[in-house]
């Protein structure tokens, strides 16, 4: 290990307050960032291994003409399986690894914001990434395409348990990529070194906080659309059956919603690489920091409105044909912006040709490349003709190998010395590198003339008389050059881990605080918590690692055995307070496990087993939540060189009250999404008006908006009183509150159960007004736990007036149950006129 040397005194408290417990139990356990993050990064490259080897299935069998390598059986498993592995169990993972790894050193920071939120994600990846290999195991793999277009996907076409596992095993990696994304961004705005204001957030950070968001929002979509055609192929429930009221091309909304952003999803966390990784190649600081800044937020924001690019030939609006069109090609503006800054970075300073750079110059032509063909297809008339044909393959793989792929090799091999602490073998992974690059042209170069000469993607075979045979063959060849060329890079990696050449404190000269730490760094990055004065705070203090490690900086000494670091105002960086993680716990990998079992359950068709998995879940969550937390007060404790500050818990701008608002983001998000299909059927699905409509539910909105009315404010007083000490109150109050919410999910049962609904099965109709009630009564029933939780901790001391952080979080989600129970039913009871 390379460090500057402790203080024995201090890494002896922080070893043992920090580090993970030994053998196996520790593997189960463990918490720390560091570690879930390698986990994140090592499975995610397992993934991308497994999804090569069937590209290179493919490219065998494309390779000649009427090939019987594979049936078109098989063939479908293997093209479903590599498109979505690739996209779901490799792309997002990998970047949510990095981020969970170096976020926290970036920042300044000790751990993540949510250390068991990160082991959580960790252990749904792993049993959801179990699921989709294990149905290649026994021949059961997903053979409907990554994409699951209904009506293929639909129990008529595809009746096995094959587009199950595809709904079922995405849906709860899903969950996984919606907790790494909260918790990134709550890290990044919360858990920062004091003086890292905004404008002094490494660019890093600001693509994080930036994809964290879109996944907030882009993830929704395709979890709703998930959870509707599993439910249709489960129950009946017609949402895109077009025979009873629904619309395949919902299922196309729903999911480019979430399709089209995800590619950008992709891309800016690699772009955050570049703009790190660049200037330190180029020895000077990066060109044009808040251009790239406001380029990020426009491309995220600008990706949201690109979705309907995909579906340019399924028939809608030349009006809208042309916005998309015209959006589609706007989008190139902020990517340009990026290029343009990291070109005048290369400019200013005097780049050096190592490895690094390397794959840097290759993602610079590989995705300009594939930009360029995206602008293409963004034209209509082009795009009608390029439709549906290897163009559009090639394309896409140009997009995300040069915007993803090319961008996270150079930086495994920039932080790889960071997390071994060994240097590279010289050579290898040049080698590597040109195999890579050249194999890749070689497959996709030729793929966009194959496509511009008629060949269709998706297909297991053709006829010579085509005239593809020999573009397809030396297609095939490239990619298997470049399967060399990264299993070299892989050798070249372990060899590194393996062969003894340490490296040194920071080989590369990099300048911000991931370099201030061991290498490898220990548990809890930092003995003493730096502050910082500028963006390159290492360029500006190059022994700033040394002071650190004797104690010369915030929380340099521990105390309650707590595992401590610093909350920062979201602007200023100016210190909060002293949050409080917790530690080692096997609580994650129980959560997971009582959540994977709602999923096999599903997927056994066992649905009366599944109300014990949501029981197991609630017990866990209650658990779960009842160890956070104090019940004695403690005042401003010292942190360091002259503050004091209170713990999290005796403030209100603490890091759960952040993260409760992105979680009920992306929830509104979920309801928006199903609104909008809701409208969507209404206006162009066939065979509406429905054959029979709501009765009459006056009685029961009436009552349950009431209640959950009532409930609301019965907290909101709660809250008051608990201010002025009035606890008492404060409990009946609570009390009253969840009888409220109690009382409104009787009365949303009542219209559910009463007669008042049509047959779900039977159309559309009745089937989203249904999936709007089972919402509704979801969350008025999380409303009523969260109170009667609430209320608990109020009783047993947790929470007083200095304490009262938690009520807080509660109200948010009672106030949000309390609004759509209002909002759905009115929508209802206007629909009752269906016709």
């Amino acid at each position: 290990m390379t460090e500057p040397l402790l203080d024995p005194r201090l890494q002896r408290d922080l070893d043992r307050i920090w580090s993970p417990e030994p053998g196996w139990r520790g593997v189960l356990t463990n918490v720390n960032h560091t570690d879930i993050g390698k986990r994140f990064m090592i499975a995610a490259v397992v993934y991308f291994s497994v999804a090569g080897l069937l590209a290179m299935l493919i490219r065998a069998q494309l390779a000649s003409p009427r090939s019987a390598f594979v049936g078109p059986e098989i063939y479908g498993q293997i093209f479903t399986m590599h498109g979505t592995l690739m996209m779901f169990m490799f792309a997002i993972p990998m970047f949510e690894g990095l981020a969970l790894y170096l976020l926290p050193k970036m920042l300044g920071s000790r751990d993540m914001a949510f250390p068991r939120i990160g082991a959580y994600g960790w252990w749904c990846y792993v049993f959801g990434g179990a699921m989709l290999l294990g149905s290649m195991l026994v021949g059961k793999a997903p053979d409907g395409g990554w994409f699951m277009y209904t009506p293929l996907s639909s129990r008529t076409y595809t009746p096995g348990i094959n587009a199950d596992i595809w709904l079922l095993g995405a849906t709860f990696v899903e969950i996984s990529a919606i907790c790494a994304a909260v918790e990134i961004a709550v890290t990044v705005l919360k858990l920062r070194a004091p003086g890292m204001s905004l404008v002094r957030m490494p660019l890093f950070a600001w693509y994080m906080l930036a994809t964290s968001l879109m996944m907030v929002f882009g993830f929704p979509p395709l979890i709703l659309g998930s959870v509707l055609l599993e439910v249709e192929r489960a129950f009946g429930w017609p949402f895109f059956d077009p025979t009873r009221g629904g619309d395949s091309l919902l299922w196309q909304h729903l999911f480019w919603l979430f399709g089209h952003p995800e590619v950008y999803i992709i891309f800016l966390p690699a772009a955050g690489v570049v703009s790190t990784i660049l200037p330190v190649m180029a020895r000077t600081r990066i060109v044009g920091y808040g251009w790239i800044v406001a380029s990020i937020f426009a491309l995220a924001i600008l990706s949201f409105g690109l979705w309907v690019h995909h579906m340019f030939t399924v028939g809608i609006p030349h009006m809208a044909l042309a916005f998309f069109s015209v959006a589609s090609t706007l989008v190139a503006v902020p990517t340009a912006v990026q290029l343009f800054a990291w070109i005048a970075t290369l400019w200013q300073g005097r780049p050096e040709l190592k490895l690094p750079m390397l794959y840097l110059l290759g993602m610079f032509s590989v995705f300009v490349m594939g930009g360029l063909t995206g602008v293409m297809l963004a034209i209509v008339p082009f795009n009608w003709q390029a439709h549906d044909t290897a163009f559009v393959t090639a394309h896409l793989h140009y997009v995300l190998i040069g915007g993803f792929v090319f961008p996270i090799l150079a930086g495994i091999v920039h932080w790889l010395p960071h997390v071994t602490g060994r240097a590279r073998i010289p050579r290898l992974g040049e080698a590597a590198f040109w195999l890579i690059f050249l194999g890749f042209h070689a497959t996709f170069l030729l793929m966009h003339l194959v496509g511009l000469m008629g060949m269709r993607r998706r297909i297991d075979t053709y006829d010579a008389a085509a005239g593809w045979t020999a573009i397809n063959l030396l297609s095939s060849v490239g990619a298997f050059v470049m399967a060399f060329g990264f299993a070299l890079f892989l050798a070249d990696c372990v060899l590194q881990r393996v062969v003894n050449r340490r490296s040194g404190q920071s080989p590369w000269g990099g300048t911000t605080l991931e370099w201030a730490t061991a290498v490898p760094p220990r548990s809890y990055n930092f003995a003493s918590l730096p502050a910082v004065s500028s963006r390159d705070p290492l360029m500006d203090e190059p022994r700033m690692a040394v002071r650190l490690a004797r104690g010369g900086g915030y929380l340099a000494a521990t105390r309650y055995g707590w595992r401590e670091t610093l909350g920062v105002d979201t602007t200023t960086g100016r210190i909060l307070q002293i949050v409080v993680l917790p530690g080692s716990s096997a609580l994650p990998i129980l959560l997971a496990g009582a959540t994977g079992s709602f999923f096999l359950f599903m997927l056994a068709g066992l649905y009366g087993l599944t109300p014990l998995s949501l029981v197991l879940v609630v017990a866990i969550s209650w658990r779960w939540a009842w160890t956070t937390g104090s019940t004695s007060e403690h005042g401003e404790l010292p942190a360091g060189l002259g503050s004091s500050v209170p713990p999290h818990f005796e403030t209100q701008d603490t890091p759960g009250w952040w993260a409760s608002i992105f979680t009920l983001s992306a929830n509104g998000t979920f309801l928006a999404s199903l609104i909008f299909g809701f409208a969507f059927l209404w206006v162009v699905a066939p065979g509406w008006p429905p054959p029979a409509c709501l009765g009459p539910i006056g009685t029961e909105t009436a009552i349950a908006i009431l209640a959950s009315t009532a409930g609301s404010a019965s907290l909101a007083v709660a809250r008051r009183m608990v201010q002025r000490g009035s606890l008492g109150n404060a409990i009946r109050l609570g009390a009253a509150a969840a009888a409220g919410m109690g009382v409104a999910l009787v009365a949303v049962a009542a219209i559910a159960f009463g007669g008042t609904l049509p047959i779900v099965t039977d159309h559309a109709y009745a089937a989203v007004a249904a999936a709007l009630l089972a919402y509704v009564a979801m969350h008025l029933a999380l409303a009523a736990l969260m109170l009667a939780y609430g209320t608990a901790r109020i009783g047993t001391g947790y929470v007083s007036p200095r304490r009262s952080h938690e009520l807080a979080i509660i109200g948010q989600w009672t106030h949000y149950a309390t609004a759509t129970t209002l909002l759905i039913l009115v929508i209802l009871f206007l629909a009752q006129s269906c016709r």
